[in-house]
């Protein structure tokens, strides 16, 4: 596959192997793109690193998004190496686990703030970044989940959060579509990554899905990163603005 030779991307939310940003981060590289990749802090590091050396990252840095000064180092290393971006991939979430773990109702200010902060407005504070590199148009990507739309067991804080980025990826497809630029979220069904093992009963999210979906099997990283592909691809700049499901049809059973 060569549908992504000759463009550059930044994968941001790599913390593992299990990662849906790696499974999208190999299927870029894979196509042919080039990748700035990034990881949260030292502690991360040892885990990311390796991976972005497989996919022969070109740009390694730290970034923490709450860290403005992070974010600039790492948007000046782009413009200065680069020159340009043609694709972002946002595969961030992050809640604290007492505001995780109960009831909406019962969310502190402090917690929903702060899952609201990492997990939804970062994708748009990178967007304000990568749009003057993207002259020539682009694809910014996030990763949303069926709780933004339903109410799922156990999903709590997060679904209101997931719902205001998808939101959010509605109202920046308009605002960004004048400059070629589209904006998409894939949603996949449950996947045991390491953000999501903070669920709370995680493990019967998982079996309920592959039990009820049509195709009887979980969704894998590989295929979240073979849809991001296209999605970042030139074959889909005519697709901004969705929330592309890719959950094997659980979401489509009553």
């Amino acid at each position: 596959m060569t549908v992504l030779a000759g463009k550059r991307g930044l994968v941001v939310g790599i913390a593992n192997e299990h990662s849906i940003a790696w499974g999208c981060a190999k299927a870029f590289a894979a196509a042919g793109a080039e990748l700035a990749v990034t990881y949260l802090n030292a502690k991360a590091e040892p885990h990311v690193r390796p991976l972005a050396d497989e996919v022969a990252a070109r740009i390694v840095m730290p970034l923490d998004v709450t860290d403005e000064a992070e974010t600039d180092a790492l948007f000046a290393a782009i413009g200065e190496r680069w020159g340009r971006l043609d694709f972002l991939l946002h595969s961030l979430a992050f809640c604290p686990k007492d505001d995780l773990h109960g009831r909406v109702v019962d969310s502190s200010a402090s917690g929903f703030t702060q899952a609201m902060d990492i997990s939804c407005h970062s994708f748009l504070r990178l967007i304000r970044r990568a749009e003057p590199l993207m002259t020539a148009g682009g694809a910014c990507l996030t990763v949303s989940y069926l709780g933004a739309d339903r109410a799922v067991r156990h999903y709590g804080v997060m679904g209101p959060v997931k719902a205001a980025l998808e939101a959010s990826v509605r109202y920046a497809a308009v605002e960004l579509g004048p400059e070629g630029i589209t904006v998409n979220a894939i949603s996949p069904g449950p996947l045991a990554t390491r953000a999501a093992s903070g669920i709370d009963h995680f493990d019967e999210l998982l079996n309920e899905a592959a039990e009820r979906a049509p195709t009887h099997h979980l969704t894998s990283i590989d295929e979240c990163g073979a849809f991001a592909t296209f999605l970042v691809s030139d074959a889909a700049r005519s697709v901004t603005g969705g929330v592309h499901i890719i959950d094997g049809g659980y979401s489509v059973v009553g």
